[in-house]
């Protein structure tokens, strides 16, 4: 049953995606209205000054799998709402400024992905100033957004640890259907680990259940190596091929905080051989973007984590349109609050 959702869930990701492909990213770094038509089964097409202005900050809009929830974000936000779109570009310091812009230019609701996760507060301040209810999304104050000083501010996003412990548990399932896997056959699991950005809850999160939840299932385990990738393909690949280096076959397992990072230890990995004939090496992610989904079918990866774009997407859409009116940001969706003031969108096991 677990595996029919797993599948269902993905398909239903990936037409959410294909769909989100149409719309036009915004090109601009600066602040810039955009308004998208309304829905064919709407009685009448609102005018687009009858919709609420709501101001969005991406962290940054190369990041792989955020530009997926900016395009849902997009995607949701029509018929509904007016958007101001920013790309914060990782600069915190931007990031307020672009706040600041947005407040002035009259917006209804803030929808918040934080540079910083440590910037809440502040940015939480700058919102009850003006009035102006606040959703942050993906990036999640560390001691929660019930702790921001803001009855008017709420999060949307995943529970970290559970990433971690669902690619802890994909990747004690596969090591334990694949013996050959234990290249030395001395029991244990060498691994080497591509982790986030320092500091972000999601990779500290993902670093320590991964392993703690093999661990748990009675595996031993050695690191020959851990590091930031920072999020980027680009330093996933840099740091694989020195590890390849460093460790050649004694690596029996990549773990990567991300689908990006797994992307380029993959390109890595072919560039050195791997994946011709019976060399081989398990690599394993988080996210599920299209170019990972590929490289399972295709048997580059193991496997990765669901983490699910469209509805982190929708959520933030519709509970930012239900702030700007005055409304119960819940109000008319299927999201739940939890104590931390918190919708919470599930991860999902993926592999072949």
């Amino acid at each position: 049953m677990r595996k029919l959702f797993s599948f269902l869930l993905i398909g239903a990701m990936a037409m959410g995606m294909t769909a989100c492909a149409s719309n036009a990213p915004v090109k601009s770094n600066e602040a810039a209205a955009t308004t998208a038509e309304a829905p064919a089964e709407a009685p009448a097409e609102a005018p687009a000054e009858e919709l609420p202005l709501i101001g969005v900050t991406i962290y940054k809009y190369d990041d792989n799998f955020m530009s997926f929830v900016r395009q849902n974000i997009e995607k949701a936000a029509e018929g509904k709402a007016q958007l101001i779109m920013n790309d914060s570009q990782n600069d915190q310091a931007k990031q307020n400024d672009q706040v600041d812009a947005m407040i002035a230019k009259g917006v209804k609701a803030l929808a918040i992905n934080l540079v910083d996760p440590g910037a809440a507060p502040a940015i939480a301040e700058k919102a009850k100033a003006a009035g102006i209810p606040v959703i942050f999304f993906n990036k999640e104050y560390p001691e929660g957004t019930d702790k921001v000083g803001y009855d008017q501010a709420w999060y949307v996003g995943t529970t970290s640890a559970e990433s971690g412990v669902i690619q802890g548990e994909l990747i004690t399932n596969a090591w334990k259907a694949n013996a050959n896997w234990d290249k030395n056959g001395d029991g244990k699991m060498q691994y080497v680990m591509l982790m986030g950005e320092p500091g972000h809850p999601d990779a500290e999160a993902r670093t320590k259940y991964s392993v703690d939840t093999v661990v748990a299932a009675g595996i031993q385990v050695e690191e020959l190596a851990k590091q930031t990738g920072m999020w980027d393909a680009a330093k996933g690949k840099e740091l694989m091929e020195t590890w390849l280096a460093a460790h050649g076959d004694k690596i029996e397992m990549v773990i990567c905080n991300n689908d990006g990072m797994a992307l380029g230890a993959v390109e890595a990995l072919k560039a050195a051989g791997y994946f011709a004939g019976d060399k081989f090496m398990p690599v394993v992610g988080v996210d599920a973007i299209p170019e990972a989904l590929d490289l399972i079918k295709s048997k580059f990866m193991a496997g990765t984590v669901l983490n699910d774009a469209e509805n982190q997407g929708k959520a933030t859409l519709e509970l930012a349109v239900n702030a700007a009116l005055g409304k119960d940001v819940i109000q008319g969706t299927n999201w739940v609050l939890d104590e931390t003031r918190a919708v919470r969108v599930p991860y999902v096991a993926v592999t072949e």
